[in-house]
């Protein structure tokens, strides 16, 4: 039944790939995507873990409630992800140091909600990555319905179940599984560029030349 369903994975991001990205920025895989995919400034980390690098399993759940993450806890494999769309609503807290203790118990690699959490004290001080919109202390209900393994979109972020998440401090981002590979070149390419232009700033070479000529084709002469 659309909105109370559980579908298998099917695909994942290869292990291999997951490996490469945790030591790639975020901010430089986003350049890389155009700049045009993320998950909005809400999703901030919240625990003193913020790498992550992690195959998706995907949550659609009504806001407030928080039976298919228990379900989606129970089936997830060891190294995945679990990404919530709680539809941003920040009434009730979706997971709290419970559901942080056991996934961590299952080898799993984080959260991602957007919703609200709680037992923020416990789960600041983890080293399980759990970024969220925001914290209330008023608990979830445990009714139903959501969907497990279906798409969701986050801020019109668009996650596939089995696609590669990636976090930091500056947010996390959804890498679709099969534009991963071209995605980990681009972006380490970009990140080696960046190494040329921090020493290029060390020795006082830095070429600025290129704002006078933007500045010159937009119509302002310096």
């Amino acid at each position: 039944m659309l909105g109370l369903r559980i579908l298998p994975v099917p695909r994942r991001v290869a292990p291999d790939l997951v490996e490469a990205f945790r030591g790639v920025p975020v901010a430089n895989v986003s350049d890389c995507m155009s700049r045009m995919t993320a998950a909005g400034a809400r999703l901030r980390p919240l625990s003193r873990e913020t790498r992550l690098s992690a195959p998706a399993i995907t949550v659609k759940t009504r806001p407030g409630d928080n039976l298919m993450i228990h379900k989606a806890l129970e089936i997830a494999q060891p190294g995945d992800v679990i990404v919530v769309d709680g539809g941003g609503d920040l009434s009730n807290a979706l997971i709290g140091e419970l559901m942080t203790t056991y996934a961590i118990r299952r080898g799993l690699a984080g959260f991602v909600i957007d919703g609200a959490i709680r037992d923020l004290d416990v789960i600041g001080a983890g080293a399980l990555p759990v970024f969220a919109a925001g914290v209330t202390h008023r608990g979830p209900y445990k009714d139903g319905p959501g969907e497990i393994n279906a798409p969701i979109a986050i801020d019109g972020m668009v996650i596939h179940p089995g696609d590669l998440i990636i976090g930091d401090a500056d947010g996390v981002l959804c890498v679709p599984c099969d534009e991963a590979a071209a995605v980990l070149d681009a972006a380490r390419n970009k990140s080696q560029a960046e190494q040329v232009t921090l020493q290029q700033i060390a020795e006082g070479r830095l070429d600025t030349a290129w704002i006078d000529q933007t500045l010159a084709r937009i119509g302002l002469r310096a």
